[in-house]
């Protein structure tokens, strides 16, 4: 591993002086909600196993579970960055930073490290848990990765929507611990996803920098500029609607992600294939929660009413800071691989949709996500299984990208 361009521990510190801690709590009141959200995380692990139906999910506990604050989550993510995506930024900044003199380059470090603390403390205020698969390969935890869960987010919107908190709290957990069971039932799954991420700075050239500054500098700027303004979010571009697919048949088009147009082909080709596999995992869990009836989460008809208003209801430096971080585009991925997983599971059952975890080739691409009746033609029913559906979408780019 070489050495990192940037400095992600200076990153974390930065975002633990401007995150502001959340909701009130007497240290009582905290170590209770630390106990309760923990005992839910085990006892979602039965749950998740029967909805699944999943062998792997049986009695499973081989990952590391922390429940943490807003700082706590962005040291966290701040060393699985220091693993995972030191190639990727490295691709994108080495030249520019080879440029400078010793000076300079420091001045340089220290002000991205301060700009990505910007972005992960609006990030930590945000996430209400997360399963880190990556976790373990920087020796950061356990050989099952570990689960994050931030107990101050999950105590404001309980407080915010008025929701019974041990039902919120398993609603929560049964997500986060279906995607530690995708890993389990699927123990190729990790290596493929980082095969493929480290294809990216393999082939980004110019494309690579500006998809950097795009993530650091540009995401930067929108936190400070809203923050000073509180101005609308910006009207939707180009890149936010529909692409046009000619396959010969009316297929559900592949939506246009911005994304793509800062990369070159190859590296848009393997964009599109992880937007397709984090699609179906976000879907998946998804459905898992919604999966669990009145027996179990006796509230979960108003968490689901209230989560979801709620999420209509942003205010406009919300949206806006989300739209410049890519947030939307995480929350499309939600939305699709949701229809995905329900479209294969009530045709076919839940059995056979969990063939889609026996190797990389019963992945979907991401025109599968639109169209699952390809995903089942393929896999399912092994028709057209040479004719695998494109990963990506007419080849609009740029004229730079290409």
């Amino acid at each position: 591993m070489t050495e990192n361009i940037i400095s992600w521990k200076a990153s974390a510190s930065a975002a633990a002086r401007v995150t502001p801690a959340g909701p009130r709590l007497s240290a009582r009141e905290a170590s209770r909600v630390v106990e309760s959200v923990r005992y839910n995380a085990t006892a979602s692990v039965d749950h998740v196993h029967r909805i699944t139906q999943l062998d792997a999910a049986e009695n499973l506990h081989d990952s590391q579970v922390l429940v943490v604050d807003r700082a706590g989550w962005s040291r966290a993510n701040a060393q699985t960055f220091s693993h995972i995506l030191n190639e990727l930024v490295r691709a994108g900044l080495q030249e520019k930073f080879d440029d400078m003199g010793s000076v300079d380059r420091k001045v340089a470090e220290m002000g991205t490290a301060v700009e990505l603390g910007g972005v992960l403390s609006f990030l930590s205020s945000k996430v209400l848990g997360q399963y880190d698969p990556f976790a373990a390969l920087g020796g950061f935890g356990a050989p099952g990765g570990r689960l994050l869960l931030v107990a101050p987010n999950i105590v404001m919107i309980e407080r915010e929507l008025n929701l019974e908190p041990e039902d919120f709290r398993l609603w929560v957990c049964l997500h986060e611990q279906t995607h530690r069971v995708q890993f389990a039932a699927a123990p190729w799954l990790r290596g493929h996803m980082i095969d493929l991420m480290s294809r990216l700075p393999e082939s980004v050239s110019g494309g690579g920098k500006e998809m950097v500054d795009r993530l650091i500098d540009g995401a930067a700027e929108a936190v400070r500029s809203a923050r000073k303004k509180g101005e609308a979010p910006a009207a939707s571009t180009a890149a936010d609607g529909e692409a046009t697919i000619d396959a010969g048949a009316e297929l559900n088009p592949v939506p246009k992600n911005r994304m793509t147009a800062l990369l070159d082909e190859e590296s848009a080709a393997v964009f599109s294939r992880l937007t397709g596999i984090m699609s179906l995992m976000e879907g998946h869990a998804n459905v898992v929660m919604d999966a669990v009836d009145a027996e179990i989460v006796p509230t979960v008809k108003t968490i689901r009413r209230r989560f979801e208003t709620r999420g209509r209801n942003r205010g406009a430096f919300d949206t806006m800071i989300r739209k410049a971080l890519g947030m939307d585009i995480k929350m499309r991925q939600y939305r699709d691989g949701q229809r995905f997983v329900r479209h294969v599971v009530d045709e076919r059952g839940m059995a056979q949709f969990n063939r889609i975890w026996e190797g990389p080739d019963n992945l979907p691409s991401e025109l599968e996500i639109h169209n699952p009746g390809l995903w089942i033609d393929r896999v399912l029913d092994g028709r057209a299984a040479s004719n695998r559906p494109a990963d990506t979408t007419e080849d609009d780019r740029p004229e730079r990208a290409r």
